[in-house]
């Protein structure tokens, strides 16, 4: 591992370097196979590669044969079959025209070419190089054997151990470019190939692949069982998928479509899975009417994955998702019911939009993340009307958008990928949050029924093939009879977004003249004004509001129609959110929504874009993070909405823990543990309410008299509602620990005794993390990367407890460490661990002197990737602004635990 820096965060990043075992350790530099292919047999799979061997290869065809009955390895065959259909296949340096496929692991066994030998070193570690004169002109194979990793994290088959019942299960993690990793193959989107799998595993197992079924064969003499599947119709490689254990199954049968569903034995009591199988059929049933095609693929199973990294992964015939998150083990809030059935909702639309068809290239990410997730809104909004679901996608998208797309960090919706290597960056919140947001802009610009033609149009065109943004964008503008290429000017290839101001002008009690003025959030945006469709409202006192569509095309924009009308209570410029903008609301209508006039508002969309806007005043530095305080004290009581009391709360949240200084967060302390506990216990409210409550009061108890409230919790009969259950126990526990309360460790054992299950297990370790001492947060620390036994899942939970914004002190010498560690965690952690590892190391800072550090680690790097540079900027805007916030000169961190710290720390595992 290379790491930079000086001091002691240098030589801990060393010594931890050197603990980790060599299968850990960033790989070596690997040798050429052969001279005048270096550059496409360098690590990861260029884009240079990918386009070459598009051109050359065609009908590609793997028979896949993997025993997987070790318990550190599968052992495997796969005859590749491709046609080479490049005009100079034939022609040209020999060099040029060898076929080079993609494996890094653990090792070949076996390796030929239409029935000969690869010679020596034709396999370097990252690609397997077939010479020219072993191919044939049209049809070819290749055979190899070849032994893969099993393991807790890190491999291309997960393995997970359930101490409940000692049972083992399998299941393979493949994106977005670790089928390589897995076996010998032409590891890019655009090779679309027909999979044929052959499983051999213990006898008492259940296996769940891509395709069905089709044969099962017992071995003489081994308690084992190979299964053959169907071959499947043509996939990425990155949506291969198959799974493995002692399962427990479920069954539904609608319309025709039988659905499997598979979760462990041990969880299967707690499991729903009436409720799920029904949810997945309702959804395939909407996709189907609104994609005007019948489901694309042979079958439909599901499984609830352990420790599954993911919300969900779209593998067709065999989708995984998150088992923690879709087995409830105590009564769920509206919010979490609803985002379970989103994500149902959003791998369900996979299907169609990314399985059947797919990006071409990983820099069109956002093509299947952002359609599934604005086709998930879509399909719930008619679904279940009560649920408000464009409120939902709001409160899920906006926000997390915008606060990236601000940033210097951002980037395009289409971003540019050189190498395979670097798209686990690619994934964040301009994937999954800016870019539904921005297909909403575009459907509320061209109609709904122009939209849905353009879609159905450009899927039928594309069908088991791939395509790109450009291609989308032009079926819909067909279907709309309007060129849409400033849309995507300013939308898939622009970096950043539009801030828009309202200014109002008053005179003699009406309008003189409202304007919206906008500007980028960013200069790498460019100077150029964004062109966008919005509608502004003005808002009365006791007569209708009035709606004016507008449309943004200048710097300025007058809303010449509120000209001369009546003075509004407020104004509000993006009205049923259809803008994609950060607004910026003028002093009038923030007097008056501070004053009362949002909790008057019925409307629960309008006010929750109202409680959103207000926040933008304080994280733009024009309402100081108090006084925002201080009104959410006041107005937030009278809040009745599920989904809004949660968002409001994460708000007041950062502002009382982060952005207030030492002296601010003193004056308002007890009224906000006053004023949460009332409401966790206020029997009038919601219970998604009352839940949203405590959750906040154990997140933000610091006095004595919080602590010893939290401590009722364990004894109490119910708390805000329901019985006391998991995971709010934990939550509990943990909060304790990082207070360093007295009754703290005492708690962790009594849980750890009481909760033995697989989750109770993975939760003490998060919990654990939160010791506020010195030797903890390195054993930790040294955890993350010299343990391969961990399991990334309890990895990532772990990082909040760890960076406890109370612990700044303790945590501050790791920050350059975790900075210097981002090569290694982006080449051997899964997608999302990168940004929750940056995340958690700067949102646990609120000081300068972390700002520095930052600032430092970019300033000596300035070799560093520009993938990584850029997640570093997203979040050292939200540090830089808490600095700023804070005072900038060096106000005083948040104050010590003010309960005493236990005298003996135990082990944390």
């Amino acid at each position: 591992m290379r790491w930079r820096g000086n001091g002691a965060g240098a030589a801990l990043a060393l010594l931890l370097a050197a603990s980790a075992p060599l299968s850990a350790q960033t790989p070596r530099a690997l040798p050429a196979a052969h001279s005048g292919a270096d550059e496409l047999m360098g690590p990861g799979i260029s884009h240079a590669l990918a386009e070459r061997r598009a051109r050359a290869i065609a009908d590609v065809r793997y028979d896949l044969a993997l025993d997987v009955t070790a318990l550190d390895s599968a052992v495997g065959r796969v005859t590749v079959r491709f046609r080479r259909v490049d005009a100079n296949a034939n022609a040209g340096p020999a060099a040029d025209r060898a076929v080079i496929l993609d494996f890094r692991g653990r090792r070949l066994t076996s390796a030929t070419a239409n029935g000969q030998p690869l010679p020596p070193g034709a396999a370097n570690g990252a690609h397997i190089r077939v010479p020219a004169r072993l191919l044939v002109p049209d049809a070819n194979v290749l055979e190899f054997g070849f032994v893969a990793d099993i393991a807790p994290s890190g491999a291309p088959i997960i393995r997970n151990h359930d101490a409940t019942d000692g049972s083992d299960y399998l299941y393979t993690l493949l994106v977005p470019a670790d089928a390589n990793q897995l076996f010998p193959c032409f590891d890019q989107p655009d090779l679309k190939g027909r999979v044929r799998l052959t499983l051999t595993a213990p006898a008492a197992w259940s296996v769940v692949a891509n395709g069905s079924a089709a044969a099962a064969d017992s071995a003489a003499g081994r308690a084992v069982v190979t299964t053959r599947f169907d071959e499947t119709l043509p996939i990425s490689t990155y949506l291969i998928a198959f799974a493995a254990g002692p399962w427990h199954r479920a069954t539904s049968v609608h319309r025709g479509r039988t659905i499997h569903a598979y979760v462990r034995r041990s969880r299967a009591r707690e499991a729903d899975l009436d409720t799920l199988l029904a949810q997945n059929q309702r959804a395939l049933d909407w996709l189907e009417r609104y994609f005007g095609r019948r489901f694309p693929f042979e079958k439909f199973d599901f499984v609830l994955a352990p420790a599954f990294p993911f919300g969900g992964m779209e593998h067709p015939g065999a989708v995984f998702y998150n088992e923690d998150r879709f087995i409830f083990r105590e009564r769920p809030t509206l919010p979490r019911r609803l985002a379970r059935f989103a994500t149902v909702l959003h791998e369900c639309a996979h299907q169609w939009f990314g399985d059947l068809v797919t990006m071409r290239w990983f820099d069109d990410l956002w093509l299947k993340e952002g359609f599934a997730t604005f086709m998930a809104t879509k399909a719930l909004a008619d679904l279940d009307p009560a649920a408000d679901a464009w409120k939902t996608f709001y409160l899920g998208n906006k926000p997390p958008a915008y606060a990236v797309d601000e940033t210097r960090g951002t980037r395009p919706l289409w971003q540019s990928l050189d190498n395979l290597d670097q798209a686990k960056s690619n994934y964040g919140a301009i994937v999954y949050n800016k870019a539904p947001s921005v297909l909403a802009q575009l459907e509320y610009l061209v109609g709904g029924e122009a939209f849905r033609t353009g879609v159905r149009r450009f899927l039928a065109q594309h069908a088991y093939a791939n395509a790109t943004w450009q291609e989308l964008l032009g079926a819909i503008g067909r279907a709309a009879r309007r060129p849409l290429d400033e849309f995507g000017k300013n939308f898939m290839l622009r970096p950043g977004m539009p801030v828009v101001e309202q200014r109002l002008e008053m005179r003699g009690g009406r309008i003189e003249r409202l304007t919206l003025v906008q500007h980028p959030a960013q200069a790498l945006s460019g100077p150029a004004p964004w062109t966008e469709r919005t509608d502004v409202i003005l808002v009365y006192r006791g007569r209708p509001t009035l709606r004016m569509p507008v449309e943004l095309k200048g710097h300025l924009t007058e809303v010449t129609a509120a000209r001369g009308h009546a003075a509004p209570l407020f104004v509000f410029a993006n009205a049923r959110d259809h803008g994609y903008f950060l607004l910026l609301l003028d002093s009038a209508s923030v007097r008056a929504l501070e004053g009362g006039a949002l909790g008057d508002v019925h409307d629960a969309f309008l006010r929750a874009m109202l409680w959103g806007a207000l926040w933008n005043q304080v994280r733009a530095g024009r309402m100081a993070p108090e006084r925002f305080v201080r009104m959410a004290l006041r107005e937030f009581p009278r809040e009745r909405d599920e989904q809004i009391a949660p968002f409001v709360l994460a708000r007041l949240g950062r502002a009382v823990s982060a952005y207030l200084t030492g002296d601010e967060r003193a004056r308002v302390q007890p009224e906000v543990e006053r004023v949460l506990w009332r409401g966790a216990g206020n029997r009038a409210s919601a219970y998604g309410v009352r839940k949203a409550d405590l959750d906040a009061f154990i997140d933000l108890a610091t006095t004595p008299e919080a602590v010893a409230r939290l401590d009722t919790i364990f004894a109490a009969d119910s708390a805000a509602g329901a019985p006391v259950k998991d995971p709010t126990r934990w939550d509990v526990v943990t909060r304790l620990l990082e207070l360093g309360a007295p009754e703290a460790d005492s708690r962790l054992t009594a849980e750890q005794a009481r909760d033995t299950t697989p989750d109770g297990r993975r939760r003490a370790f998060i919990a654990g993390a939160g010791r506020p001492s010195a030797e903890v947060k390195r054993e930790y620390f040294t955890r993350y990367f010299a343990d391969s036994t961990l399991n990334e899942a309890w990895a990532s939970g772990s990082l909040g407890p760890f960076n406890a914004i109370e612990h700044q002190a303790l945590t501050l010498p790791y920050l350059r460490p975790a900075l210097d560690s981002l090569p290694f965690i982006q080449t051997h952690r899964r997608i999302f661990f990168l940004e929750s590892w940056i995340a958690a190391f700067l949102g646990g800072q609120t000081g300068e002197p972390a700002l520095d550090a930052v600032h430092g680690y970019l300033a000596d790097t300035p070799d560093l990737a520009d993938d990584l540079r850029r997640k570093v900027l997203q979040y050292e805007d939200e540090l830089a602004r808490t600095v700023r916030l804070r005072g900038q000169t060096g106000a005083p961190t948040p104050p010590a635990p003010t309960t005493p710290r236990s005298a003996a720390s135990p082990r944390p595992y």
